[in-house]
């Protein structure tokens, strides 16, 4: 049997780093969304105050797995 996906968009915001902000984003998906297999970091930004970075932010793509309709 074949599966089928449809990806989200999210982004993860975190002070603690990249690693923490795909984290809370996919937690925070897995909360409404069911079936979460995947996700694909497509971009990475940060806020830097004083020279030091401060806030990261990440882009990232979710794939889950659409559900199959019971035939009748």
């Amino acid at each position: 049997m074949s599966n089928v996906y449809k990806k989200i968009e999210l982004v993860g915001s975190s002070r603690d780093g990249v690693d923490d902000a795909i984290r809370r984003a996919i937690r925070k998906a897995g909360e409404s969304v069911r079936n979460l297999d995947w996700f694909e970091v497509t971009e990475i930004r940060g806020w830097i105050q004083d020279g030091e970075p401060q806030h990261t932010q990440v882009t990232v793509q979710v794939g889950f797995r659409l559900e199959d309709e019971p035939v009748d």
